[in-house]
C-alpha cells in the first residue's frame, strides 16, 4: 500500500491528526508526510488548522451550503475588492479579495455578482467622503454633537470609516478591530503598513510640527499605540500624554452618555510638555464621539502647548454621536 493510501486510511479511522500522529504511526518522514498532505489541502481532502508547531489537518466535510452563482467578475471589480475588502474568518484565517468577498456572500446565502456589484455601489458612495488629499473630515460631525461646551479641535480627520452599511466593517476597520482585540503583532505591522503613507501625508499637508497619541485605558500586553508609535517612526517631537483614573479603569467604549464621555476625557488625562508648537497632531484608532480627542485638544491649547490641534483617528464612525464598543 502507497504511503498515501495509508495516510487516507488513518483519516478515515480518525478524522483528525497531525504530522507527528502520521509519522509515529507509519514510520516515515515528516517531509514526506507534509508533501502528501499538502497536495490532499490543493483537492480540497483535507483541511489545514492552526499554525506551526500546532498543526492539525481534518477531512474536509462535505456540506449542502448554499452555492453562489459564480459567473464572470470583471477584473475591475477583482481589484476593487482586493483593495477594498478584508475578512478574517472564525478560525482565524485573513481572506482579502474576491475569496474573502465571495466566503461573505457563501454565508449569507447571497448571489456573487448581484452582491459584487451592491458592494461596489455602496462603497463608492462612501468613497465621495474623501477629500483631495484622501482624507474624511469628521469636524462638522464632532461640531453638530450636543453636549460639548467647547470644539477644541480644529479639524477631527479620519483615515477611513469603521464600517459602512449592511457590509460592514471595512479593511482597514477589520485589520484595526482584530489587531487591538486579538493583540495581533502581524495585523499591528499590517495596519502600520496600511496608514503610514497616508498619516505622514496628513503631517505634511497640515504642516504639522509636534505629535501626540492618546495612551490606552486597558492594560494589555500589546499595546496598540504604543506599537504604533514606536512602528511609525515619525521624526517629529512628542508631547505626552498619560492616562490617569481611579482603581477600576473606565474605557470610553463603556460609556453611552457623551456627558459622561466628556467627563472620562476631561478627568484621566494629563498633558505635558515644555515647548510650545504651533500645529500638533492628535493620533488614536477610533472615534465615535470625538470626545477623547477634543478633550485632549483642549487641555493642550489651554496649556499653550499648540495653537492648533488636530485629531486623527485611524477609524471613525459615519453618523453622528456613536459609540464603536468593539475596538
Amino acid at each position: 500500500m502507497l504511503i498515501k493510501d495509508k495516510i487516507i486510511q488513518l483519516f478515515e479511522e480518525r478524522n483528525e491528526l497531525s504530522v507527528s500522529e502520521i509519522a509515529n504511526e507509519l514510520l516515515v518522514s515528516k517531509q514526506m508526510i507534509h508533501n502528501v498532505l499538502n497536495n490532499f489541502v490543493a483537492i480540497n481532502y483535507i483541511e489545514k488548522f492552526g499554525t506551526t508547531p500546532k498543526t492539525i489537518y481534518k477531512i474536509k466535510q462535505a456540506t449542502n451550503d448554499f452555492k453562489v452563482a459564480v459567473n464572470e467578475v470583471s477584473e475591475e471589480y477583482k481589484l476593487f475588492l482586493e483593495v477594498n475588502f478584508l475578512s478574517i474568518t472564525e478560525i482565524g484565517n485573513m481572506l482579502s479579495g474576491l475569496e474573502a468577498f465571495e466566503n461573505w456572500c457563501k454565508k449569507r446565502k447571497l448571489p456573487l455578482d448581484k452582491t459584487v456589484l451592491e458592494y461596489v455601489e455602496t462603497k463608492k458612495r462612501y468613497n465621495n467622503y474623501f477629500d483631495e488629499n484622501g482624507f474624511i473630515d469628521g469636524t462638522d460631525k464632532l461640531k453638530s454633537t450636543k453636549g460639548y461646551n467647547n470644539i477644541w479641535l480644529d479639524k477631527l480627520l479620519y483615515l477611513d470609516f469603521y464600517a459602512i452599511e449592511r457590509f460592514g466593517k471595512t479593511r482597514l476597520g477589520t485589520i484595526l478591530h482584530y489587531a487591538k482585540q486579538g493583540q495581533n503583532k502581524m495585523l499591528m505591522k499590517i495596519l502600520i503598513e496600511a496608514i503610514k503613507n497616508p498619516i505622514f501625508k496628513m503631517i505634511n499637508v497640515l504642516d504639522i510640527d509636534a505629535i501626540g497619541f492618546v495612551p490606552p485605558t486597558i492594560k494589555r500586553e500589546t499595546q496598540l499605540m504604543k506599537v504604533m508609535m514606536n512602528g511609525l517612526k515619525i521624526n517629529k517631537p512628542m508631547i505626552e500624554i498619560i492616562k490617569i483614573g481611579g482603581i477600576i479603569p473606565v474605557p470610553q467604549k463603556s460609556l453611552n452618555k457623551i456627558e459622561e464621555r466628556i467627563a472620562n476625557a476631561e478627568n484621566t488625562f494629563v498633558v505635558r510638555s515644555s515647548v510650545s508648537y504651533k500645529n500638533l497632531l492628535l493620533i488614536d484608532d477610533a472615534v465615535g464621539s470625538g470626545s477623547t480627542l477634543n478633550q485632549i485638544a483642549g487641555k493642550i491649547k489651554q496649556k499653550k502647548i499648540a495653537e492648533h490641534v488636530f485629531g486623527l483617528a485611524i477609524v471613525g464612525s459615519f453618523k453622528g454621536f456613536d459609540v464603536i464598543t468593539d475596538v
